[in-house]
């Protein structure tokens, strides 16, 4: 790579310890085409950058461990397969967390959690659910905090998604209408509900639109 010119004008490499400016990271788009080229490379930087994030959000929604590791994986998985029907209308992230929620919302369909529910256990501790907001430390905070996430285990799983992906992926409406394939009317039908639900546990009403901070589930990845 020519680097400035000598005294005889012609130019001169640069040394060996010359900097070289890294490469731009391909986008999420650029890989997925890759991957539907069969790209392993590819699909290995996609699981990499997604895998926790997709963990979480299956984990919002189902609120099992296991069940969250199962779906995450599966996405990933339809993704392989399917990549070659991305088309590039919708950011990628749209495109993969509409895979993972359709497959969250059939898994919760099959499950037996209801059988949990008529028999009165549960296998989730509450001390092992995250916060909704980041920890506060005001003790009285704490408990408003306990009580709004307590409130999210109770919203549907529609509910529930609605406010992940608002929150914690910080999408806009319109993304979120495209992941869970309904109107944006509905989105905010779904949210309003969800936040009346919360604002009524709390005692609160009118404060914000939305919960505030992000929610980060238990790691597990995939």
């Amino acid at each position: 790579m020519a680097h400035g010119s000598g005294p005889d004008g012609k130019p001169h490499e640069a040394g060996p310890g010359a900097a070289v400016s890294a490469p731009e990271p391909a986008s999420d788009e650029a890989l997925c085409r890759a991957v539907a080229r069969g790209d392993e490379a590819a699909f290995d930087a996609l699981v990499e950058r997604y895998r926790e994030r997709a963990y979480r959000l299956a984990w919002s929604i189902l609120r099992d461990r296991e069940e969250a590791r199962d779906a995450s994986q599966e996405a990933f998985i339809r993704l392989y397969r399917t990549a070659g029907r991305f088309e590039g209308r919708a950011r990628f992230s749209t495109w993969f967390y509409r895979i993972l929620v359709n497959l969250c919302l059939d898994q919760r369909r099959r499950s037996r959690w209801w059988r949990r529910l008529l028999s009165g256990s549960d296998d989730t501790d509450l001390a092992e659910v995250p916060a909704v907001s980041e920890a506060p430390n005001d003790p009285g905070q704490e408990q408003v905090v306990k009580r709004l996430w307590e409130a999210v285990e109770r919203l549907s799983p529609q509910q529930r998604a609605v406010v992940i992906l608002q929150v914690q992926e910080e999408l806009p409406t319109a993304e979120i209408a495209a992941v869970l394939k309904c109107s944006e009317p509905t989105v905010r039908v779904h949210l309003h509900r969800a936040l009346t639900a919360l604002r009524r546990t709390v005692g609160t009403s009118g404060r914000s639109d939305a919960p505030s901070g992000r929610s980060d589930a238990p790691s597990g990845g995939t």
